[in-house]
């Protein structure tokens, strides 16, 4: 694992929102093809913009985090929301068990099929193990963790310039191809930046889990530095995941396709190699998303039930921490074991909607009136 002594803590912040980000959806294309590929032409701008939103957004919650010592969502909720804290710090709690219920379900859900269909384990067999590893790595608190997404996503991006540049080089002639055949009759504008607004709001709805990690900031302006590095990270990954789309955009069945970079690689070069490989980055992307998801609710615990008597520094877990750790984890398997996933995808909608209202409205009012001189830092 990635010692973070040698790292910058900035660069292992990066790494935490890409972990978030990148779940099973994105390792197999799905989630890719559904917000951006869809829409033709624009989807070499949107994915972009997306994670520009995304930046910006969790720039300005990260140092508002340093600057008011507010380290797990609801101390944050409480001092960023001011008077109006009794109504959207528990729409947040609302918005982020829905989060809860929803993105470690899925990772339960999308890593165990995909680890049964790899290793022809029970599926139930395959949902304890991913259980097991997300519970260890989250019980031992913020900075392993963090140590955990920088490891992982090292291994992430490995695998997908592995998967995707060698079939980019060879479907690049389709790519081209399919580029101008949708520049000739592009979409309409307004539903492409409308999904990317929705994709960037609905991540917003993981800004919370961020928070614990703004402690270890030797000042504020390494927030900036964090969503520079990590707009960096982002930004290549997902623009490079969606040019090795575009090989396949103009594919009738593209949109019903539950895995678009399989059929990419099956056109492609290294398929026998290949599609293990996505197997792993997908049980990777799910565990990554489940661990950081599930981290940042036991911080919000701890926090609000673990006196500072209590809080250990040897490293160790506390009894709460693992209690918490405990049972988010269970009900995160249970939800998965009633197959949640056609419901997911609504609910992932929904949630979107939700976020813009929690989060992304008030933060825009915070910023412009912090612009205007009228909010305090």
């Amino acid at each position: 694992m990635i010692d973070k002594n040698k790292m910058p803590v900035a660069v292992g912040v990066a790494f935490v929102w890409f972990t978030t980000q990148f779940g099973g959806g994105f390792a197999s294309g799905a989630q890719l093809v559904q917000y951006f590929v869809a829409f033709g032409i624009w989807a070499l701008i949107t994915p972009i913009l997306a994670q520009a939103i995304g930046a910006v957004f969790q720039w300005y919650g990260l140092r508002f985090a340093k600057l008011h010592d507010a380290y797990d969502y609801r101390t944050f909720n409480n001092k960023f929301y001011g008077r109006f804290a009794p109504i959207f710090s528990n729409l947040y709690e609302l918005v982020y068990i829905l989060l809860l219920c929803l993105a470690p379900s899925v990772a339960f859900a999308t890593g165990g099929s995909t680890m049964q269909s790899l290793t022809g384990i029970p599926y139930m067999v395959c949902t304890l193990v991913i259980g097991l590893f997300i519970f260890v790595v989250t019980i031992f608190g913020t900075d392993f963790v963090r140590k955990a997404a920088s490891t992982l996503s090292v291994i992430i991006i490995a695998g997908l310039l592995i998967v995707y540049i060698p079939n980019i080089i060879v479907s690049w002639g389709d790519i081209v191809r399919n580029i101008k055949t949708l520049g000739a009759d592009p979409a309409p504008a307004g539903p492409a930046l409308w999904s990317c607004f929705i994709y960037g709001s609905f991540q917003l709805a993981s800004i919370g889990l961020l928070y614990q990690h703004a402690e270890s900031f030797k000042s504020e302006k390494e927030a900036g530095t964090s969503m520079i590095y990590g707009f960096i990270v982002n930004s290549g990954l997902i623009m490079l995941s969606t040019l090795g789309l575009m090989a396949v955009a103009t594919n009738p069945d593209l949109s019903k396709d539950p895995l678009p970079v399989i059929t990419l690689i099956k056109g492609g070069v290294g398929a026998s190699f290949m599609n293990p490989m996505i197997s792993i980055l997908i049980i990777l992307g799910a565990v990554s998303t489940a661990v950081n998801m599930i981290a940042g609710a036991v911080q919000r615990v701890v926090v609000a039930f673990e006196k500072p008597e209590e809080r250990r520094s040897d490293g160790k877990p506390s009894t709460k921490t693992l209690i918490c750790a405990l049972l988010c984890t269970i009900l995160a398997f249970a939800i998965a074991q009633f197959g949640l996933l056609p419901l997911v995808k609504v609910g992932y909608g929904y949630l979107g909607y939700v976020t813009i209202v929690v989060v992304l409205v008030p933060f825009l009012i915070r910023m412009i009136g912090e612009a205007m001189g009228k909010v305090e830092k």
